[in-house]
């Protein structure tokens, strides 16, 4: 029997006004439904109002460009989970996806507790070489070195040599950490005009429509130069809105197949080295006519290609919509930190408070990533919908402790008590097509409104073998 939560209309509220949206179109939101995601914290709520201003922010692009109604926005907890655990239950002729290699995992240190992410090759060898071991050391091994170290001397060393490992914090530890701090007074997101332009931009509108006029991002072209698992959660939902997708990666830092046989739905991927010349007039190319583009990387990853500043984007592209994430912010001591969704949760408290007796735990989803990956297409969409009034180009930025800030502080903890069911079944969330890979299982879009898209135009092929052009 459908419900209406109230407690997530107060999430949604929230999240709808940081994105600058007229509060009187949350009336055209519904909420209902049971899922599941059980946790301490309010991960259910965090991810119904992160699907719900992204369905709003379509619903109401779609009614800007059809000059109609907006249309009503359905917000049902079971599609809801199913997105967020769409990582994990995708399979590919029914082989599941390996989500953690075995050097990414909590290890016990000296005092207290460490979060490694070694999934990358790459990442596993700066690790290693971080605590002076060989490039085959194994577990124990690994284990042996960090038992000896403090967990923050491991992080420290993790970090100088380009590697990926946190100490657990507390939630109190966290709010006192100059990062922290600072994560912690700043917006969930920020949306404004790109700064640093030397003459004002004619407008630019948005192309009309082809095709169906309830997907929004018909005819729009986006530029993606994301990794897993925030960024592409964002451009897999712009492509099931009618956006041409297309991923751009550098042929010398591999992709996991997994990964994209979920986030790939919709989209297209081709490799492009933006450090050498042909690649670069490749990428200006498709910059003369994409009308966003959204970067992933952690600040200063891309800056040290010419010309992939917002400002310079912006200035070659008037009009354009950029969208920025990054695990950590693109302020404070650690703006220029690697991150991931298990390493925020370890940094921030999350998963002291998760975890039990004296053992870290974790949310039941990579619940950062996703909503993080749901509010940057929400904040895309109505960047979109501001732009089709005076066509300024806008910077969307957000970053994993910003959501992170927001489930512990920001939504009720109580709220999940009645709809998080731990025996919720995923399968009428679930379906199936053939695919480049074989046969394809995956969950169905949560991001729902009326007259709106029920599933991708295309499944996810393998990764990096399109062409870097448009359809």
């Amino acid at each position: 029997m459908a419900t209406t939560s109230h407690a997530s209309q107060s999430g949604t509220a929230h999240a709808w006004a940081a994105l600058g949206g007229d509060p009187a179109l949350l009336d055209r939101v519904r909420h209902q439904g049971t899922g599941g995601l059980p946790s301490r914290l309010p991960v259910l709520e965090l991810a119904r109002s992160a699907v719900a201003v992204c369905a709003l922010a379509a619903a109401e692009l779609a009614a800007r460009r059809t000059g109609g109604a907006v249309p009503a926005v359905r917000v049902d907890a079971g599609a809801v989970t199913a997105a967020f655990l769409s990582d994990r239950l995708v399979r590919v002729d029914g082989r599941a996806p390996t989500t953690f290699a075995p050097l990414s995992r909590f290890w016990r240190a000296a005092d207290g507790f460490v979060r490694t992410h070694a999934n990358y090759p790459h990442h596993r060898a700066r690790l290693l070489a971080a605590l002076d071991l060989p490039p085959d050391a194994g577990s124990e091994a690994l284990g042996a070195a960090i038992g000896a170290l403090g967990a923050a001397d491991v992080e420290e060393r993790a970090y100088a040599a380009g590697g990926l490992a946190v100490a657990a914090r507390g939630l109190e530890e966290w709010a006192a950490h100059p990062q922290g701090r600072l994560a912690a007074g700043r917006p969930l997101l920020t949306s404004a005009p790109v700064e640093g332009l030397d003459a004002p931009q004619p407008p630019r509108r948005l192309p009309e429509p082809a095709g169906d006029a309830l997907l929004p991002a018909a005819g729009l072209r986006v530029l993606d130069l994301t990794r897993v698992l925030a960024g592409p959660v964002a451009t897999r939902t712009l492509a099931l809105l009618g956006a041409d997708v297309l991923r751009i990666d550098s042929p010398g830092l591999p992709e996991s197949q997994e990964a994209h046989d979920d986030t790939g739905m919709g989209k297209r991927s081709a490799l492009l080295d933006l450090g050498a010349d042909d690649g670069l007039r490749v990428f200006e190319e498709l910059l003369e006519s994409a009308d966003v583009v959204v970067l992933g990387y952690r600040p200063g990853a891309l800056e040290r290609f010419p010309g992939l500043t917002p400002a310079a984007l912006a200035a070659r592209r008037p009009g354009l919509v950029i969208a920025r994430l990054s695990a950590w912010g693109a302020y404070g001591p650690w703006h220029g930190r690697r991150g991931f969704d298990s390493l925020v949760q370890t940094a921030t408290g999350i998963a002291e408070f998760e975890g039990e007796a004296d053992e870290p735990g974790a949310l039941p989803a990579q619940a950062l990533d996703h909503g993080t990956g749901y509010l940057l297409a929400a904040g895309v969409l109505r960047a979109l919908a501001e732009q089709h009034d005076d066509g300024r180009a806008r910077l969307v930025e957000l970053a994993l402790t910003q959501t992170a800030a927001w489930l512990v502080n920001g939504l009720d903890k109580a709220s999940d008590a009645s709809d998080a069911q731990p025996g919720w079944d995923p399968e009428p969330w679930l379906t199936e097509r053939d695919s480049a890979q074989g046969r394809l299982r995956y969950a169905l879009p949560a991001v729902s409104f009326e007259g709106g898209p029920a599933d991708w135009a295309r499944p996810s092929g393998r990764w990096g073998t399109d062409a870097p052009s448009w359809r």
